[in-house]
């Protein structure tokens, strides 16, 4: 087994608070995406002029092309915004 230096000891502490952080994030986002349709907010989302949905008799197919865009455009943004 390798022996942990020191140097790598000084990481741990950043890396805890950072996965820390995105947990919370990521339990934020989950209860507003949860709570969005017994509030009435976000109905759109899903349901935008060039979603794809196709139903048949015994087949239906659904494919959210632009709210794909509007988000990967969102985070993209953000992302950016967040590098700087």
């Amino acid at each position: 087994m390798a022996a942990i230096n020191r140097e790598g000891l000084k990481v741990l502490p950043n890396l805890g608070k950072m996965l820390f952080t995105v947990g919370l994030v990521l339990a934020g986002l989950g209860a507003v995406l949860w709570l969005a349709p017994k509030l009435g907010f976000l109905d759109w989302l899903g349901r935008l002029p060039g979603d794809i949905n196709i139903k048949g008799q015994r087949f239906g197919f659904y494919f959210p092309l632009t709210t794909c865009l509007i988000i990967s455009g969102v985070l993209t943004l953000l992302f950016w915004l967040f590098k700087r």
